[in-house]
């Protein structure tokens, strides 16, 4: 079908309002090909359309197995982009829930094979991504998509993102009530407001059915919502504990109760005044603090909550507040066919390993839950289909994506599992592990993304390669998740191990790393944190894995947890298992050291920013920079003794190692005086915008300019030792790359 065709076809389908919206993008994007728009401008109109731009990787993308070389529909872009606009990008797609019908499903495969690189990735927020897509097709996706009812409207930028939720909700045993229309109507209410297009940064929201499970993983995000009830004059009435503040990134926050319980009356009202809020006081210009966990720590939980109920009380009604609780049935999924019995066996070995990782009980005897397993959270148009298939036999429209990059069938018949299972197989899609430790969670890392330091992606495919053979029951039971960056788009903080990509220069030349992050729990919704031990050398990564998991089995006492071991053991003995692990060979006796997982180039962070050159760096800056990584281990040991105070002392003192060692560059004289050191770093690093993260900016070096106002004069708890901690590992990582970019002899 023609495009001129299919666009008559499409045009009495697609809701006047989004066809608009689509429509003035289009324009937009000739506009600026002519210049008539500001760049900066229509990258935020692109951003709140779903577009991004993305790291070209040489048409490469890593599944951890092979190196894939690309091709394109449009054209071929292995000798990469001439212009801007021949550069491709990536297309967010927004599920709300992870919620998808068959025919949408179909619809995605067909884009992904026209319009990128056929492959489609379900990400960490139960969205689909399309990469390696043209700006200039994008119109022509978001027509298809909102033919069958999904917008691409507020996928990225400043703005409301994709409203996630337990992808078992409906469902659950454990469950106060279905939390699905609730979320459904809030994407709706949200989608456009005008309150919420002035944030600074973007906001996320999250609904979970219950507070236990990890499934919602409420407790980092913007504004959380727990389904809850309360018996009033007899009467079981439905509310939500309502948390507001949470957050990953650099530094995580855990989000704080607003509301013990908020009536679901008044739960719309309650989130469109902390938007109004969030908007008008948060920060602007400093983008790497303008998320509304800043501001919640900057005002306090119970000042924020004033200024939101102060707000709430100046809003004009809407019906839209409650005219959903009239139809909470329009979410509601029937099952496909009767409930039934598992056949009485033998069945084979495959299907009985794929049935105790991968299926789970549903509260509705007769029916379980299904989980499709995604290596790598991506999967082909042509398995698309087939599980677009597989479903309208057995489930119907009952599927969702899970923020743990697979894919589940709700209200499968009991008796249909061992043939869902053999079609699944039939596919490549039907293997065991889901939730174990080899179902490794990762963001797309140097693959595609801009700000990508390590191989997240890489390095989560080796460690699924390594995790595939037979662990100890208490071992399969861990969590693995790795992020590439500081944005922690994988989620590693919450994980029983954790890795977040960063680079260290080694020899002269510079050798791709990932700091190991443990401690991370994801029961509770995400209920707390690891702390970093220290930067591994990526290809030993997988040894430490090795080593760690090892311990826990062996050590471990009774149904011990992997959190629960760490804090046992303690950081010191957990850090010698590993620590011989950190060293990095010479180039010339082990190049492998030197190139990433699943990408045989040799190692570089150009493609993330470019850096000033200020003279050459010489060897006692590295040395000081490892003695400044010391401090902070030493910082997390105290923390975990409980020493509050003697831990935050040792974090300020690990970012004083740090900016000494590099401001000595620029004044050999320089003395140990804390008010030296600091305005030394600040006029030689700082004012000359050496010390600059390519994300960050200038952001990690407030760390040390906030420590320092506040040392000696402030009595740490546990919660703000902790942070401390924390922006003291930013702070020596931020002055490794600064060294880094600026060694003369580097590539």
């Amino acid at each position: 079908m023609s495009e001129s065709t299919w666009k008559r076809v499409l045009e009495g389908k697609i809701r006047e309002d989004w066809g608009r919206e689509i429509d003035v993008f289009e324009t937009q994007i000739e506009l600026r090909k002519k210049s008539k728009v500001e760049e900066k401008l229509f990258a935020e109109a692109r951003l709140r359309r779903g577009v991004y731009g993305q790291r070209y990787d040489n048409g490469q993308r890593h599944d951890g197995e092979k190196t894939q070389t690309l091709t394109f529909p449009t054209g071929d872009l292995t000798k990469g982009p001439s212009t801007a606009w021949d550069a491709p990008g990536m297309m967010r797609i927004k599920l709300p829930m992870g919620r998808v019908s068959s025919q949408q499903l179909e619809v995605m495969c067909e884009l992904a094979e026209e319009y990128s690189d056929q492959i489609l990735h379900v990400t960490t927020r139960q969205d689909i991504q399309l990469h390696f897509v043209h700006i200039e097709d994008t119109p022509n996706l978001m027509r298809r998509l909102a033919a069958v009812g999904i917008t691409t409207r507020e996928a990225c930028g400043n703005s409301v993102r994709n409203i996630t939720a337990c992808p078992l909700v409906g469902v659950c045993n454990d469950e106060s009530f279905d939390v699905s229309p609730y979320a459904n109507a809030m994407m709706f209410f949200l989608l456009g407001h005008d309150d919420v297009q002035s944030f600074g940064r973007k906001f996320k929201i999250a609904f979970s059915g219950c507070k236990t499970n990890p499934c919602g993983l409420v407790n980092f995000h913007d504004l959380g919502c727990i389904a809850a009830t309360r018996t009033v004059n007899g009467e079981v009435k439905r509310g939500f504990e309502v948390y507001v503040g949470g957050g990953l990134g650099s530094v995580p926050q855990n989000a704080q109760l607003l509301e013990e319980f908020c009536p679901e009356e008044e739960l719309f009202p309650l989130t469109q005044a902390v938007c109004r809020v969030f908007a008008r006081l948060g920060e602007k210009d400093n983008r790497s603090r303008a998320r509304i966990k800043f501001l919640v720590k900057k005002l306090g939980i119970e000042e924020f909550k004033r200024l939101t109920l102060e707000e709430r009380a100046k809003l004009r009604p809407d019906e839209r507040w409650t005219n959903f609780l009239d139809n909470l049935a329009i979410t509601e999924e029937k099952p496909l066919k009767p409930p039934s019995k598992l056949p009485a066996g033998p069945h084979s070995a495959e299907f009985e390993a794929w049935r105790r990782t991968n299926v789970q009980p549903q509260r509705q005897e007769g029916y379980s839950v299904a989980t499709v397993t995604m290596p790598l959270g991506d999967f082909t148009p042509d398995q698309g289909r087939a599980i677009a298939d597989i479903a309208r036999r057995y489930t119907g429209d009952s599927m969702r994506a899970t923020v743990d990059q697979n894919w589940i069938f709700r209200w499968v018949s009991d008796g249909d599992l061992v043939k869902l299972h053999a079609e699944l197989a039939a596919i490549g899609l039907g293997e065991p592990g889901s939730d174990r430790i080899g179902d490794v969670t990762s963001c797309p890392g140097t693959d595609t993304c801009k700000l990508g330091i390590s191989s997240s992606r890489g390095l989560a495919g080796e460690l699924r390669k390594r995790l595939a053979v037979e662990q100890p029951a208490a071992v399969d039971k861990l969590h693995i998740k790795c992020s590439g960056c500081f944005n922690s788009c994988g989620q590693h903080h919450v994980a029983d191990l954790g890795f977040l990509g960063v680079s260290r220069a080694v020899n002269n030349r510079r050798v791709p790393h990932f700091q190991l992050v443990v401690g991370g729990q994801l029961q509770n919704n995400g209920g707390s944190y690891g702390l970093a031990l220290g930067a591994i050398p990526s290809k030993r990564v997988p040894d430490a894995v090795s080593r760690l998991t090892k311990a826990y089995n062996e050590r471990r006492q009774g149904e011990e947890t992997f959190k629960a071991f760490v804090e046992r053991v303690g950081k010191k003995e957990i850090k010698a298992l590993i620590e011989d692990l950190s060293h990095v060979p010479p180039y010339e006796q082990d190049p492998s050291y030197y190139s990433d997982w699943g990408d045989p180039r040799e190692y570089t962070i150009g493609d993330i920013g470019v850096g000033e050159c200020a003279g050459e760096v010489v060897s006692f800056v590295q040395f000081g920079l490892q003695k400044s990584e010391l401090e902070v281990f030493e910082a997390q040991v105290l923390l975990d003794e409980g020493k509050n105070d003697d831990a935050a002392t040792r974090a300020y003192r690990a970012m004083l190692e740090a900016a000494r060692a590099l401001a000595k560059e620029k004044n050999a004289n320089l003395g140990e005086e804390p008010e030296e050191i600091v305005r030394e770093f600040k006029q030689h690093w700082v004012e000359t915008k050496l010390f600059w993260d390519p994300f960050a900016g200038a952001k990690f070096a407030q760390y040390l300019f906030k420590a320092h106002e506040e040392a000696g004069g402030k009595t740490h708890s546990k919660e703000s030792a902790h942070q401390l901690v924390e922006e003291a590992q930013l702070f020596v990582d931020a002055a490794h790359q600064a060294h880094t970019r600026i060694g003369t002899a580097l590539p």
